[in-house]
């Protein structure tokens, strides 16, 4: 049988007591059938760990974006089952945005590896979802990760259920918050979330309306990170989706706000989220900017129908989140691109490559935005080492 390969890009970002090791890989072999494309993709993120002398357990988060997540999602866990068996037991988010590249799947990874002599552990915190589906039925799951005085949560694809998109939303953030709860967590410790909507355009201010109410019952005033774009879960019965990630501390963390005179605030046309937020640590910072599309200091999008404008100004808008916090380009360590219409991922690839947007694990896929008149979004991380971090 003939072999599939997958092409797999990995960047290191260092921390006080633990590395992150940032990973992505892709299948080659457009052509090969999605068992074949997923055992290829699972034995290059194998691979990948254990040329950095890092081992699968490690991993602490997977996203799997699928072409056609309901015909192939049992395949491709049966698959990684059998290349990794349990290992990492990562918070893993299936969503329905199939890779530009035209193969069944793309997978984006997360290591978390602890400096020698650093204290570690690692854990699942689970609850019973609320929802009484059977794709539902085995509860939620989070990834407990604990390295030195430092606690962190991660979960993938977390549902609520309800009467109406309202409701169903607002009780996907209760179920977030239950699962904190388990590991002592409160959903203020949160500094990311990626929220995936099954029809953007239906539901997209149903989720805005159900977030500002659960973050003004909870009092909540440093909106998380946030990328919300349209994504198929798996279980039919659901129309929202959630994957979060949380730290907390025995100290106070450094944790600010991202912002930059080209983009007004989010939360003043009501979506609640931050631009971007900062980590700060001894190693330096971890920069989190969120979904950052076409949108000028007014909040209204601009260059409506003109994509090559859209690509420049997004880029823009990323670039002075990111120098106001003295990094730049060079500094990104992973990142996805939503794009509504495949057909201009040709010039996206090139405009990304011109401006030097690449070179690290950054995933490519189809998914309408929040807008009907935007046509591409980028997210992305950002490592800027202690000189850099004090600038």
């Amino acid at each position: 049988m003939q072999t599939t390969r997958a092409w797999t890009a990995v960047r290191r970002a260092s921390g006080p007591t633990a590395d992150q090791l940032h990973l992505l890989c892709r299948p080659t072999d457009d052509g090969a059938d999605v068992a074949r494309q997923a055992e290829a993709v699972y034995e290059a993120l194998r691979d990948a760990l254990a040329a950095a002398n890092v081992s699968p357990e490690t991993l602490v988060a997977e996203t799997i974006f699928f072409k056609r997540i309901r015909d192939d999602l049992g395949t491709v866990r049966a698959v990684r089952s059998r290349v990794l068996g349990d290992a990492g037991r990562p918070a893993t988010t299936c969503i329905g945005q199939p890779p530009l590249s035209g193969a069944h799947l793309e997978l984006s990874a997360l290591a978390v590896v602890p400096r020698p002599g650093a204290s570690w552990s690692a854990d699942d915190v689970t609850r019973p979802a609320t929802c009484t589906c059977e794709a539902c039925a085995p509860g939620l799951r989070a990834r407990v990760v604990r390295v030195g005085e430092q606690t962190s949560l991660r979960a993938g694809n977390v549902y609520g259920a309800g009467r109406d998109p309202v409701e169903a939303a607002y009780d996907m953030f209760r179920a977030a918050e239950g699962l904190l709860a388990e590991a002592g967590m409160a959903f203020g410790d949160v500094l990311r979330t990626w929220i995936h909507v099954r029809d953007i355009d239906r539901d997209y201010a149903a989720l805005n309306e159900a977030r500002r109410r659960f973050f003004r019952d909870r009092g909540i005033e440093r909106r998380p990170a946030s990328t919300g774009v349209q994504g198929i879960p798996f279980p039919a019965a659901h129309d929202f989706s959630m994957s979060l990630y949380a730290l907390e501390a025995s100290r106070p963390l450094d944790v600010a706000v991202m912002s930059t005179p080209s983009l007004n605030e989010a939360w003043s046309y009501g979506a609640e989220f931050s631009r971007g937020l900062r980590l700060g640590s001894p190693a330096g910072a971890t920069l989190f900017v969120s979904g950052t599309a076409s949108i000028d200091e007014a909040g209204h999008t601009v260059h409506t129908g003109d994509f090559e404008a859209q690509v420049d100004r997004m880029l823009h808008n990323i670039a002075t989140l990111l120098a106001r916090q003295g990094a730049g380009f060079r500094h990104l360590v992973s990142g996805v691109t939503y794009l509504k219409h495949p057909g201009d991922a040709p010039a996206l690839r090139a405009m990304l490559r011109k401006r030097g947007f690449d070179g690290f694990p950054l995933a490519l896929v189809e998914a309408p935005l929040c807008r009907p008149e935007l046509l591409c979004e980028t997210e992305a991380v950002a490592s800027i080492p202690l000189a850099t971090a004090r600038a």
